[in-house]
């Protein structure tokens, strides 16, 4: 496979090896080590044998064969007769020879002094060359003890420098640049409602900011006291019930309308903010409440709670009248002083309450609400549930400061609040934005709306009732209005580190899946939500994207789940926080970067320009992890990581591939190394053509781009990985047989009881996979379903391939994927069609329809209904018929339920999972406007 120059940049710093071991170092050698004296810095240096060798208490010289000497036919060196001693000098114990005494075979005195000066100068030769040697071997230590102590080092070193890698920032210009988002330089941006977890609260865009929202409670309307406190609402919950909550205009920067509806009384809430000053202006909200129209439903008494906190920096202070909390003051770093006020209402019947108290989280805010109320007598016949005041004064802590104040105002409804908010450096406004001056700049945001929504969809033109409008509109404020600011550390994990360890502290500007149940960025769903908020408003996508951009290590890989702060990190299960660096996501980012580029080609600015700039070297990083750590065995193949081949104890029924972002749909049945991934590899075609694109538009060097791009469009090649000739589909490949089944392990049965005791239960024992059947083997898995469709959703197979042809016919047939509300994930025909994968996992991708992947389908049907071929008008019926069912369905299904949904059933059409699920399902404006 053709890939480009950096591609393989990352791997070369310090990669890990499949498998997660370390990667070899250079000159490094399995048989470095020996099987007795194990290292793990590497060799061992042993010092050179000594050039003597002790036998029978003499020492021996050993003599030195000649090159080419026969070690057989070498002479034998015969050993003279001197005696061995020590001799003590300067550099100590120093082994050498005695000289011999004089013979008695009549030699002279002049002979015996000769040759016992003749031994003299002998030993001191021998001597000197001894104390060489001594040196040399001590150096040769010393050099192996070095070596040895710097391999060690070494290692430890590279080890630290694998565990740091999955938590160092990418070394590249960040493409958000300090203090964009702060009032200075972004001021009409710094304030908005980016708490997408709370029905209804606003925050700026600093890294420690002010946060304010509302809260409510029903009070009990009985005169019997009652012990349970009533329910306060909060954060945005599907245990609430309520019938129908969210935005109904939004404009993504200055205002928005929301409509709640509970159980007895409905209210709408809104909010204009007026820019001015150096920190970002002023806002006031509105909330008009009624009681809904029922004859079973008495008027009830509400109780509004408003409040502000700081995250950990900033002060607020209680302005108190009467006991009244008519204003907050405070201070912070980026808002500078501000005031916060709460107008009085003319009404009777009406009671004050506040709260001055200290919260250690801002996910505890609710708690520590709840913790300050008490059980009051109103009107001496009800009991009434108020805030009990200044809790830090009766604390007996004086050093603890209050981070949390509430106004609490208790009515009956109808009624209208509103809450003003004002910066002190804005000196120059004229009038408050309160009572209608308040109604006047509501009445032009909304006209302002309606007319933006008219020119960017055109769907009034296209003659869709008003009713389909209001839909649309909600589907779009939804999505902008969900839009949050984030600031924390991810906890994340490499195979090189023990346990998990925290990312750098970041912030990230992102729209989320749902206000209720994911009120967090996801990487694969951003994609897909910014195709549809880059057509409303391309300033607030490129933001985000870049944001995201902005989150890459130095390895290129981006946390697919991000879950920063307290408040987001409240709403996640346990085992879901950690994020593992060897696991990837869709790269869904370049839809919209491929979107955005064709709607700015013939009006692309200079900051344009700049701004590709910018993201391309992390856009480079990122495509090149890719290509580096899920690639597959076979050359041009992909294979997703994080499979888990051991499944929960073989108690999933198919492993989930959770990179994948289609959680449970079926791949091989068991987890390999061969397996190659159709929908992964056509992502990579996607990237690398935008690569090419963004690199030809940059004046980058692009053709190691282009070449990747053709060798993964190539048809051929492409159906020689994963075209299945048994079946006639495109197809995962892997290790697999459709023999395994889930089956509940049998235990034993309790005795029998005892005459007068009752008989124990019989115990339940839990469902785990089995093998039945064939063996798993190499081959295609051969489902039916979304994975198959991606060389068609992605636009890769050639407009004239008789496989075109065949998918075409396969996505109408009812028994495969079609119904009449949109195409189902799975063909009924699979033996997973519906299956739990467990005991209590009920199916999640596995015949649900899913609005993303019809989108895409709607999308390719569209492209291919535009382009010569012979299944040209084929692929024109099916595009209407099925953008005709999509748009019918998402529209009954939200005037029946109140809501857009997570998916769809492919039965009776009716919502599933969670909701409001106001991300990737909002793409069904672009369906309805054709803008794809």
């Amino acid at each position: 496979m053709s890939l480009t120059a950096d591609q393989t940049s990352m791997g070369a710093e310090i990669a890990p090896n499949e498998g997660g071991d370390p990667a070899e170092l250079p000159g490094d050698s399995d048989d470095s080590q020996s099987e007795t004296e194990e290292s793990e810095f590497g060799e061992i240096f042993v010092a050179d044998e000594p050039s003597e060798t002790e036998q029978d208490g003499d020492l021996h010289e050993v003599k030195q064969l000649s090159a080419g000497e026969d070690p057989e036919h070498a002479a034998k060196w015969e050993p003279d007769d001197t005696e061995c001693v020590l001799n003590e000098d300067e550099e100590g114990m120093v082994r050498h020879r005695k000289p011999p005494a004089a013979k008695s075979n009549g030699a002279t005195g002049d002979e015996s002094e000769k040759g016992s000066e003749d031994g003299y100068i002998q030993q001191g030769r021998r001597t000197a060359r001894n104390r060489q040697m001594s040196w040399g071997q001590i150096l040769k230590t010393c050099a192996g003890i070095f070596l040895v102590l710097s391999g060690a080092v070494g290692y430890v070193k590279y080890q630290e420098v694998l565990r740091s890698r999955v938590n160092t920032p990418l070394d590249a210009p960040r493409v958000v640049e300090e203090g964009a988002t702060g009032a200075t330089r972004s001021p009409d941006r710094f304030w908005g409602t980016y708490r997408s977890n709370v029905y209804f609260g606003m925050k700026t865009r600093s890294p420690r900011s002010l946060v304010t929202g509302m809260m409510w409670m029903v009070q009990y309307s009985r005169a019997v006291p009652r012990i349970v406190r009533p329910e306060v609402r909060h954060t945005c919950e599907q245990g609430d019930g309520l019938p129908r909550y969210g935005w109904l205009q939004h404009d993504g920067v200055n205002f928005g309308m929301q409509e709640i509806i509970d159980k007895n009384f409905s209210m709408v809430t809104e909010f204009v903010k007026r820019p001015g000053g150096d920190h970002g202006g002023d806002w006031t909200w509105r909330i008009t409440a009624s009681p809904r129209k029922s004859k079973s439903i008495s008027i009830p008494t509400v109780s509004f709670l408003f409040y502000a906190a700081t995250d950990g920096q900033g002060t607020i202070q209680p302005v108190l009248e009467n006991n009244r909390l008519v204003a907050i003051t405070g201070q912070t770093e980026e808002l500078g002083k501000f005031r916060m006020s709460f107008p009085k209402v003319s009404r009777k019947n009406i009671t004050y309450h506040h709260l001055v108290s200290y919260s250690p989280r801002l996910d505890l805010l609710k708690s520590s609400v709840e913790h300050g109320m008490r059980r009051l007598l109103f009107n001496k016949t009800r009991i009434q549930y108020g805030l009990a005041g200044d809790l830090i004064k009766r604390s007996n802590m004086p050093d603890l400061k209050a981070n949390v104040l509430v106004h609490q105002v208790t009515l009956e409804v109808p009624c209208v609040l509103e809450v003003v908010f004002e910066s002190e450096s804005f000196t120059s406004r004229n009038t408050r934005l309160v009572g209608m001056e308040l109604t006047r700049e509501l009445e032009k945001y909304k006209v302002a709306f309606d007319e933006k929504f008219e020119n960017t969809f055109g769907l009034n033109r296209r003659g869709y009732t008003e009713k389909n409008l209001r839909f649309a509109k909600a589907a779009v404020s939804n999505m902008v209005g969900g839009i949050g600011y984030f600031r924390g550390k991810s906890l994340v994990q490499s195979p090189y580190n023990e346990e998990p360890v925290e990312y750098w502290e970041a912030p990230l500007y992102t729209a989320v899946p749902s206000r209720s149940f994911f009120p967090r960025g996801f990487l694969w769903d951003e994609g897909f939500h910014q195709l549809l908020i880059s057509k409303w408003d391309t300033a607030i996508s490129k933001e985000i994207l870049s944001h995201w951009l902005d989150l890459m290590n130095m390895e290129g890989w981006i946390p697919r789940e991000q879950i920063l702060g307290s408040e987001a990190r409240s709403k996640v299960p346990a085992e879901f926080v950690v994020q593992k660096n060897q696991n990837a996501n869709p790269p869904t980012l370049f839809l919209p970067i491929q979107s955005l580029m064709k709607d700015l080609a013939s009006n692309r600015s200079e900051e344009d320009i700049l701004l590709l700039k910018r993201m391309f070297p992390r856009l480079k990083t990122w495509y090149n992890w890719f290509n580096t750590s899920q690639l597959g065995n076979e050359p041009s193949s992909y294979r997703w990581r994080g499979r888990d081949p051991g499944a929960n104890k073989n108690q999933q029924l198919n492993p989930l591939t959770l990179t994948s972002g289609l959680d449970d749909y079926p791949r091989a049945s068991h987890p390999s190394d061969s397996e190659r991934h159709i929908d992964l590899r056509c992502w990579m075609a996607l990237a690398s053509g935008v690569m090419a694109d963004i690199a030809k538009v940059i004046g980058e060097p692009g053709e190691e781009y282009e070449a990747t791009h053709k060798l993964l469009t190539d048809n051929a090649l492409l159906e020689k990985l994963h075209w299945s000739p048994e079946k006639q589909l495109f197809s995962d490949y892997g290790k697999h047989t459709k023999g395994v089944v889930l089956e509940r392990e049998k235990v034993p049965l309790p005795p029998p009881p005892k005459p007068g005791m009752r008989r124990q239960p019989v115990p339940k024992g839990k469902m785990y996979r089995v093998l039945k059947g064939e063996q798993p083997t190499d081959k295609f898995v051969n489902s039916f379903g979304y994975v198959s469709l991606f060389p068609f959703l992605l636009q890769i197979v050639d407009p004239k391939s008789p496989k075109l042809g065949k998918i075409l016919t396969d996505l109408k047939n009812p028994q495969l994927l079609w119904t009449k509300y949109g195409l189902r994930s799975l063909a009924k025909t699979d033996p997973l069609y519906m299956k739990y994968n467990t005991e209590h996992d009920p199916p999640y991708w596995r015949g649900q329809i899913w609005i993303n992947m019809n989108f895409l389908a709607v999308r390719a049907l569209h492209h291919y209904s535009n382009i010569k071929g012979p299944y040209q008008s084929q692929a024109a019926d099916t595009y209407k018929e099925l953008r005709r069912n999509l748009i019918h369905n998402l529209y009954v299904e939200y005037e029946r339920s109140g809501f857009i949904w997570e998916n769809y059933s492919d039965v009776n059409g009716h919502g599933k999972g969670c909701h409001p699920f106001t991300g990737w399902s909002s793409l069904i404006v672009l369906i309805m406007a054709e803008k794809y």
